[in-house]
């Protein structure tokens, strides 16, 4: 418990929300550049690069597993889960990971989801967009 914070919220505490296999990595890793602003002048050797290296918006796969103690502890934790999701705006931040909150958009595009056999256990990956990855 304490791992994961979900806008905020103990995410286990609140949901049974833990971090999927590679969430880290996904959250870690390095943010692309934007295309630098250039000018290839006929009239000069080579070419200008007239801007200084932007951070580009980048998209993130996150893994997350959900646990209830019965079928109906799961179906009400995962579905207010997935509330907290539809609305739009996430913010995550995992204390053990550094001090960085990420301000993320949940796009809700080709999640993948597999549940066990007892409904009280699933996986769910989902995708997001960090726009600013200044913005932690």
């Amino acid at each position: 418990m304490g791992g994961l914070y979900i806008n905020g919220v103990d995410a286990f505490a609140q949901w049974g929300v833990r971090m999927g296999d590679k969430f880290l990595d996904s959250l870690g890793a390095p943010c692309p550049l934007k295309t630098p602003i250039e000018n290839e002048s006929r009239a000069d050797n080579g070419k200008q690069i007239l801007s200084y290296p932007v951070l580009a918006s980048r998209q993130l796969n996150l893994e997350f597993t959900i646990t209830g103690e019965s079928p109906d502890d799961f179906a009400s934790k995962k579905a207010d889960f997935f509330a907290t999701l539809y609305q739009g705006w996430v913010t995550i931040h995992v204390p053990d990971n550094g001090w960085e909150t990420y301000n993320l958009w949940y796009l809700g595009t080709s999640p993948t989801y597999s549940q066990s056999r007892n409904r009280c256990f699933c996986k769910v990956m989902v995708k997001f967009e960090e726009p600013n990855p200044v913005n932690r």
